[in-house]
């Protein structure tokens, strides 16, 4: 027995499978695609490089300052060595002072024999002996002083000068201008650039009146 045929369906056009497979392109044609994360990308190694040369500013500022600061301790350390060295060797170029002081006053008594010697009315070959003597040993004492840096102040003819004359009394003076050093009464040393003791002066106040 023969059946009657049925007539067969055409299939579909588009399987499920493929109806639901996605658009590969569809990302790379839209606007907001992969030009958009290359230029997040970019602006993030920006942002990193700009960070690192902030970071490496910062560093070199703070290099310098420590150089800076190293450079004034070192500066100031010379100072203070500097200063150190100089006081020490004030010290020792002036720890003879009180010592100086004391031989000054010995001077004092070989210069007033001398000046005895002199003043007295007998001339005798004894006393002009003793005289040259005395006057030996002064000479000697001041060669000794001055070998250690000790030396009179200039006094009679010089200008009044406080910080190395004592005045003691004033008189008037035809040889010497007023306010200039007429006498010497005793006479002053300074060692080295500092004053051991002053000169004793008397001061002219110009020609007397007539």
């Amino acid at each position: 027995m023969n059946h009657p045929s049925h007539p067969q369906a055409d299939p579909p056009n588009d399987s499920p499978q493929q109806a639901q497979q996605p658009d590969l392109n569809a990302a790379e044609a839209s606007p907001g695609g992969a030009d958009a994360v290359q230029s997040d990308q970019a602006a993030a190694a920006d942002a990193a490089l700009e960070s690192r040369d902030e970071a490496m500013d910062r560093m070199a500022q703070e290099v310098e300052q420590s150089r800076q600061r190293v450079l004034m301790a070192q500066a100031e350390l010379e100072n203070f060595r500097k200063r150190t060295r100089k006081d020490y060797e004030e010290q020792l170029r002036y720890a003879a002072m009180p010592l100086v002081e004391d031989i000054l006053q010995v001077r004092d008594n070989l210069v007033r024999a001398i000046e005895a010697a002199g003043s007295t009315s007998e001339a005798t070959e004894a006393v002009e002996g003793l005289k040259s003597g005395v006057e030996l040993v002064t000479k000697q004492l001041d060669d000794v002083l001055a070998k250690h840096g000790v030396k009179s102040i200039p006094a009679v003819g010089e200008i009044f000068d406080p910080n190395f004359h004592q005045a003691i009394a004033q008189t008037p003076s035809d040889q010497h201008p007023e306010g200039m050093v007429a006498i010497e009464a005793t006479a002053g040393f300074q060692m080295h650039q500092r004053v051991v003791r002053p000169s004793q002066v008397v001061v002219s106040t110009g020609a007397a009146q007539q």
